[in-house]
């Protein structure tokens, strides 16, 4: 997870920094440092110089940054700042130029989760999950979430506000999941009916952690049995079906699950359909709450369908994807400043993004993961907090207003509030992820 996380940041770091290096570049601006990680107190992993600029990788995975001579920064150097300004400073340049300067980051990052949006689509493809699957079949297995937004168990979806819905993941699309009106077309105990869904259906997903509202009905079915089970131990064999436990019926597997993990180190009495006979069998759940037996999908080459996209075709889809990703960490932005969604459930430290990386390792994970982080980069960035690169274009936007800048003064007063503000947020993600998830 550790390496994950620091090599998807490292990549992200380093192409938000060069942004606003070749910018200030462009412009003639000197580029006094650029680092991978801050070298906090001076201290830094290695360095060389090229240049007027010193090339390295601090000690404090914090992030990076670039120094560009006469900016006020995070490295407060106040020094600089009371000498005459020179001609290759930031603060000589035109405001137009030290804007395009703040925003290259932002920009890099963008192209950049892009790029790995359509890469990943031309050498991956994808594999989507059929919801015509749930339609020919036992219709959908709906989640807690999912009951809430609307659906049952058992519903036939064929449209959510008149859009068919063709794959699983068209159910948490940001067509759904941004709506405040939301209407599914569905096929319920064997009638066509329109039924009004939830209307705060981003606050749901958020608070069950973005859990799928939905996924494909199944019944119980025995496919194979683990040696040395509670399954094998209670005589469970190939074939059988479990109707009900406890005395309740279970129609659905998950439904059968949520019984078993609700009995997770107990006995349960199941009762099992055996070709045309009905068995009662008494099975001991293990304390991780399973059995120990594998479920049978019918017709599973029908279950999904792999997509493969031409070169031409796979940056024309990432385009749609990348608007997506970022419309939605847009409105997700705006709901958690609203309070339609909980803060303390919705952040993200780096200690829940090493968990979303995972302890396995796959290039298909990676790169999905990385891209995304690109767009939140780039959004959170343009944030008009001081200290971030939205705050600076806020003070520049300014400056052009009303013809003059503001006094380094100001902007070192407000580069420490913009400090403590992200600080503040940084401590209530961790305290999310340590705390509330």
């Amino acid at each position: 997870m550790v390496l994950q996380l620091l090599a998807g940041l490292s990549i992200l770091v380093i192409v938000h920094e060069f942004g606003h290096f070749i910018a200030a570049r462009a412009f003639g601006m000197r580029v006094d440092k650029f680092y991978l990680f801050f070298d906090a107190y001076g201290k830094k992993l290695f360095s060389f110089k090229h240049g007027d600029t010193e090339y390295g990788i601090g000690w404090l995975p914090l992030g990076g940054y670039v120094k560009i001579s006469g900016m006020v920064d995070e490295s407060m150097d106040k020094d600089q700042l009371a000498q005459e300004p020179q001609p290759h400073e930031f603060r000589s340049k035109p405001a137009w130029q030290r804007l395009i300067v703040m925003l290259g980051g932002i920009i890099l990052n963008i192209i950049l989760g892009y790029i790995i949006f359509s890469g990943k689509l031309a050498y991956f493809g994808e594999t989507q999950m059929l919801n015509t699957y749930a339609n020919n079949h036992y219709g959908i297995a709906v989640s807690e979430i999912g009951a809430k937004a609307g659906f049952q168990d058992g519903d036939k979806v064929l449209a959510i506000n008149d859009k068919p819905i063709v794959y699983m993941k068209d159910f948490n699309s940001n067509q759904v999941i941004f709506s405040n009106n939301n209407s599914a077309k569905i096929i319920r105990d064997g009638q066509e009916q329109t039924v009004q869904l939830a209307p705060n259906m981003l606050e749901l997903i958020t608070e069950s952690k973005r859990e799928p509202l939905v996924t494909f009905a199944m019944k119980t079915e025995v496919d194979s049995v683990l040696p040395e089970s509670a399954a094998e131990k209670a005589g469970l064999k190939k074939g059988d079906v479990i109707i009900a436990i406890n005395d309740t019926s279970v129609n659905y597997y998950h439904k059968m699950s949520e019984r078993i993990i609700g009995n997770r180190g107990n006995k349960i009495d199941m009762l099992v359909q055996r070709g045309t006979d009905t068995v009662a069998i008494a099975a001991n759940v293990s304390d991780k709450g399973t059995l120990g037996f594998i479920n049978k999908i019918e017709d599973q080459d029908q279950l999904t369908e792999k997509l493969h996209y031409g070169l031409g075709e796979s940056f024309l889809l990432g385009f749609s994807r990348s608007g997506s990703a970022l419309y939605g960490q847009i409105a997700g932005i705006k709901a958690l400043v609203t309070g339609k969604i909980n803060a303390m459930k919705s952040l993200t430290s780096p200690i829940g993004i090493a968990k979303i990386y995972g302890a396995e390792f796959d290039w298909f994970t990676f790169w999905t993961i990385t891209g995304l982080l690109s767009f939140v980069l780039a959004i959170m960035n343009l944030l008009p907090i001081p200290a971030l690169d939205g705050g600076h274009c806020v003070f520049l936007l300014v400056e052009m207003v009303r013809g003059k800048p503001l006094s380094d003064k100001a902007l070192m007063r407000a580069q420490v509030v913009g400090f403590v503000i992200i600080m503040g947020l940084m401590v209530l993600a961790v305290s999310s992820d340590l705390f509330f998830k």
